[in-house]
């Protein structure tokens, strides 16, 4: 493909997509590797909510022992942690009593979602979503919580943005569920409003797909909507991979029998399960959704050529005639039908002329183009 081109296209698509350097790869957990070519040194910020049904205690940016201090509180203490650092997380883990596997789960991001208990504690890890409205992408980021017996841990990778802000407005106003649940059902609001947000991207990704729908249908601007299609392919295969564990792990939380869940809470997981399975749904639908557009758009671009070849294949048969009789009158015999007579030279123009007007006439009427 000409430079050039290269170019032209590069200005109609996101830069992600064209730049290799600041592409997210698909798949970025790799168990093969060493624990520390996977963490992400990331100095953490850490926050705490600490509450009951009739106070709440609420702290910012603070050090690592404020946090610990919390741990006898006799309240739901919410620690969430922003950024992941080695010693930082194997030093809480100390103190929480959190098992060393988990610690390496933490840690490695880029994995599919998945739920385990010990005696202690449980622990899930899953995906948080967001859609970049600027480049066009589905961008993922690995959250992990630990419950324990009056505690809820969540560790995040970047620092910098979360969904969780709902939540913390429910507890600052004395919403009565939060508030006057355990950490089993702070557990499940922060599961819940991860999996609520793969709806809104859902439904932008919906949009991308009729747009470019009515851009085949409408514009048949096949090259450059061929390139967004494989684009928002891409993103579509993001959230799959992304989405589908997630279904997994919230039955796993349904099926287990540790005291750290309330029985009568079972029924908020399975709400949550309702929800992720219409996720999927959706995410099955919107994949079929882009392979039909994929489908379409190579039709029309094959469409196209037929119509290109069928033009050429007309011409080529109506100057057909032209050339018979051309190379006729033009061979090197002295004996040649009208080569000698006066209007020999219009009545082989004419024939040139009558018979191609006539197989037009003829195609028309078998409807052949």
């Amino acid at each position: 493909m000409p430079t050039n081109r290269i170019r032209g296209l590069a200005k109609l698509l996101p830069e992600w997509t064209w730049n290799a350097s600041i592409r997210r790869p698909l798949t970025s957990f790799n168990p093969a590797k060493e624990v520390e070519d996977r963490v992400l040194e990331i100095e953490p910020v850490y926050s705490v909510f600490d509450f009951d049904a009739e106070t709440y205690e609420e702290k910012k940016n603070i050090s690592y022992d404020e946090c610990k201090s919390y741990i006898t509180s006799g309240k739901v203490t919410w620690i969430n942690v922003d950024g992941l650092k080695k010693t930082e997380i194997e030093k809480l883990s100390s103190d929480f009593k959190i098992h060393h596997l988990y610690v390496e789960d933490i840690l490695s991001v880029g994995q599919r979602a998945k739920m385990d208990d010990s005696e202690n504690v449980i622990f899930c890890l899953l995906p948080m979503m967001y859609y970049n409205d600027q480049t066009k992408e589905v961008e993922t980021e690995q959250v992990s919580i630990v419950l324990g017996e009056g505690f809820v841990i969540s560790f995040q990778e970047d620092p910098r943005r979360d969904v969780f802000d709902p939540l913390r407005e429910r507890i600052r106003s004395g919403g009565k569920r939060v508030r006057g649940g355990t950490a089993d059902y702070l557990c499940y609001s922060l599961i819940d409003i991860i999996v609520d947000r793969y709806f809104g991207i859902l439904e932008k990704i919906s949009a991308r797909i009729e747009q470019l729908e009515d851009i085949l249908l409408l514009q048949r601007k096949e090259q450059t909507t061929l390139a967004r299609i494989s684009i928002l392919r891409r993103e579509v295969m993001v959230m799959r991979r992304a989405v589908n564990p997630v279904k997994e792990m919230i039955q796993s939380f349904i099926r287990s029998d540790s005291p750290l869940l309330e029985e009568e809470h079972e029924k908020y997981y399975k709400d949550i399960l309702d929800h992720i399975t219409h996720a999927g749904e959706y995410i099955e639908n919107h994949r079929d959704m882009v392979m039909n557009l994929q489908d379409l758009s190579m039709s029309q671009i094959n469409l196209k050529m037929n119509e290109v070849m069928k033009a050429f294949t007309l011409l080529a048969v109506l100057m057909a005639p032209a050339t018979v009789i051309g190379g006729i009158f033009g061979m090197n015999f002295d004996i040649i039908p009208l080569s000698h007579q006066k209007d020999g030279f219009y009545v082989a123009v004419f024939l040139m002329f009558a018979i191609p007007l006539a197989m037009i006439v003829y195609f028309k009427r078998k409807d052949w183009f």
